[in-house]
């Protein structure tokens, strides 16, 4: 009771001071059907960023340009694997500063729906969960096995209480967060498993946080990923019966807000398939009666970013994503304005204030031209200082993770064990090499073995040649029951009808010798060239290093600017400037041709080495040894497409 003795207006003011003082709350109003935001009505209308695709110089570019589109909210996963590299080992800075990204939403007016997983999908090497856990080699991810529960549990008491602090209810953006990912799409459907989950979150996070789940828009979906005590969502694209996908939560959560949590903008691409393509006025009719319902939605994606380094994901039957996420988004790749952006932006103005002010431009891009590369080494020449650790002798092959390997690659080798003066076939019967093997055999490329597309190639060559396979780990799968992806050869070869033993394995640390510049101090005057007459090459070339350097002028103003690279005449390979893993290259069976390069990565104070790791056959023998950094972008081009060997399906969803 608030007595007011001394007048009404000293009422007044310790009733505004009492309310305005109250805790920031967030909850879920069933009996209104909508959420709840410090008591009053509250609708989202969201846009999926990932601050792991996307460098931290420009988090606020792509934020405040989300913002000025009428968004409210972002939603953004939490990579697992990107955070712990090796168990207990962990890194939360540059670029992977989660706690800096949440405030600059806070500090930016955004709200934010937060997914932790353990497990996110997001066309990320598998799923987000570190490679590490596949150690135990029969783990069941995504379930209750002990092992896997116990590794959780470590991840989840080194980030949740970092994440309490920008809870809602003390004072930070986070409104929502998911328990897991489209859990109802798996094969294992472990409640024990949810259970958990839940019971975890909640003694890090507390008992006032909304915790949520997102299915897909069908009942069998739901069956096993909703949970009591989480609230239920769903996810659906443009184009489809926004009512019927609607009803489907409504078969988990009678009453309460409805929520789409991935309205995709665009989807998802493939090496060797067409970039996708969502129409404009597909998705803008979609959102529009979305938002019409009264509707809660999150945009997916808003922006896609970049799969730097090795960070892409992949299918089944085994389809790698590409370098490029730019998902068709309402801003592209490199953050900029889209047709689709303003086309969205007019719908949300129907139904929410647009912030006043003046939009942020795309970032400016420059084209600096061709940069002339030489020959450093090839691999096979360079095991002495790219296998740091040393070889290892092993009757058969060795996995990545039993080398303690995660990404990149491990070279092969062993000795023909008989005269193969006819053509033999070497053959992986069991389709074990994950995912890509560049083969020679003394010293001389003779072919490639590719995981679900060519598992034999005939060879030649006398008893005790020397047989060498690179093998390329090319992002493991992200969705389904084939996460537990290991990498390398998985099961043993065989030559003819001989199965192949007595390897030597080499791990590769490739990425720390290229960051050192140790490969420049390997060319010889013989190596320089950079360009030959002689007539293109009708076999492969092995695996072979090259390296140039871009000189930007410092008298020119705004430089450096964001470009793009591009290999033409190349195959398919790695690049990093100045030491950084800028992704994979594959213009040979595309859709992607230009890799996107941010500003950050360029000096004008010094020149800028590009090393180029080329693995089938660049023009450097017979034409202009040359990569060239252009201003306009080209992720949809001819595409070389190889049919699977499996006559399995490939789901249509994430």
């Amino acid at each position: 009771m608030i007595l007011c003795s001394t007048g009404a207006f000293f009422c007044f003011s310790f009733i505004s001071v009492t309310l305005s003082s109250a805790a920031p709350s967030f909850t879920v109003d069933y009996k209104n059907n909508s959420f709840l935001k410090d008591g009053e009505y509250f609708r989202y209308v969201s846009g999926s960023i990932h601050y792991s695709r996307i460098p931290r110089i420009y988090w606020k570019d792509r934020l405040l340009k989300m913002y000025m589109a009428g968004l409210n909210a972002i939603q953004t996963y939490i990579p697992w694997n990107f955070h712990e590299p090796v168990p207990g080992v962990y890194n939360f800075s540059g670029d992977r500063d989660l706690e800096y990204f949440l405030q600059l939403c806070q500090d930016l007016g955004l709200l934010v729906i937060l997914r932790p997983g353990p497990y996110i999908c997001a066309e990320w090497d598998m799923g987000g969960l570190p490679a590490w856990l596949l150690k135990k080699k029969d783990i069941v991810l995504r379930s209750s096995d002990p092992d896997y529960l116990a590794a959780v549990d470590n991840w989840m008491a080194k980030l949740l209480p970092m994440v309490k602090r920008y809870l809602y209810q003390s004072g930070g953006p986070i409104i929502t967060v998911q328990v897991e990912n489209e859990y109802g799409s798996y094969f294992a459907c472990d409640f024990d498993y949810l259970r958990h989950l839940v019971k975890l979150f909640r003694s890090h996070l507390g008992d006032d946080v909304v915790l949520f789940s997102t299915d897909g828009a069908g009942v069998g979906y739901l069956k096993c990923g909703a949970l009591q005590g989480v609230y239920a969502t769903v996810d659906f694209g443009p184009g489809g019966n926004v009512t019927a996908a609607f009803e489907a939560q409504r078969s988990a959560e009678p009453r309460g807000p409805l929520v789409n949590s991935e309205f995709y903008t665009g989807w998802l691409d493939h090496w060797g398939e067409h970039h996708s393509v969502v129409p404009t006025e597909t998705v803008v009719k979609s959102l529009n009666e979305i938002l019409d319902l009264d509707a809660n939605v999150n945009l997916y994606m808003f922006i896609g970013g970049t799969n730097f380094a090795y960070w892409n994901g992949a299918n089944t039957p085994y389809a790698p994503q590409p370098t490029s996420y730019d998902y068709d988004a309402p801003l592209t790749e490199a953050g900029d304005l889209t047709q689709k952006y303003f086309a969205i932006r007019d719908v949300i103005k129907k139904y929410r204030k647009i912030p006043d002010g003046v939009l942020p431009p795309s970032t400016p891009k420059f084209a600096y031209g061709v940069v002339k590369m030489k020959k450093l080494r090839s691999v096979s020449d360079s095991l002495d200082l790219l296998s740091v650790s040393g070889p290892v002798k092993t009757l058969y092959p060795l996995t990545f993770i039993e080398l303690d390997q995660s990404f990149g690659f491990v070279l092969y080798r062993t000795s023909l064990p008989v005269d193969c003066l006819k053509p033999t076939p070497l053959s992986s019967p069991l389709n074990g090499v994950h995912d890509r093997a560049y083969i020679s055999v003394d010293g001389v490329a003779v072919g490639i073995l590719e995981r679900d597309r060519n598992i034999t190639i005939n060879i030649t060559g006398k008893a005790g040649s020397r047989l060498d396979l690179l093998v390329e780990n090319m992002g493991r799968v992200n969705y389904g029951k084939y996460i537990n992806d290991f990498k390398g050869l998985v099961s043993n070869l065989t030559l003819g009808a001989e199965v192949l033993s007595n390897w030597t394995v080499f791990s590769l640390s490739i990425d720390e010798v290229v960051k050192e510049g140790l490969l420049w101090d390997m060319v010889s005057e013989q190596d320089s060239e950079s360009t030959h007459t002689a007539a293109p090459p009708t076999s492969l070339s092995l695996p072979t290093f090259y390296g140039g350097t871009l000189e930007i002028p410092d008298h020119i103003p705004d430089l450096p600017q964001d470009t793009y690279i591009q290999f033409s005449n190349w195959s398919k390979g790695q690049v990093w400037i100045n030491g950084v893993n800028v992704g994979r290259y594959w213009p040979s069976r595309g859709p992607q041709i230009t890799l996107f390069v941010p500003a950050s990565l360029l000096s004008t104070e010094s020149p800028n080495n590009i090393t180029v790791l080329e693995l089938e056959a660049c023009p450097c023998t017979w034409g202009q040894c040359v990569v060239e950094f252009t201003h306009t972008p080209l992720i949809n081009s001819t595409v070389m497409y190889i049919k699977p060997y499996t006559t399995e399906k490939t789901l249509n969803t994430r």
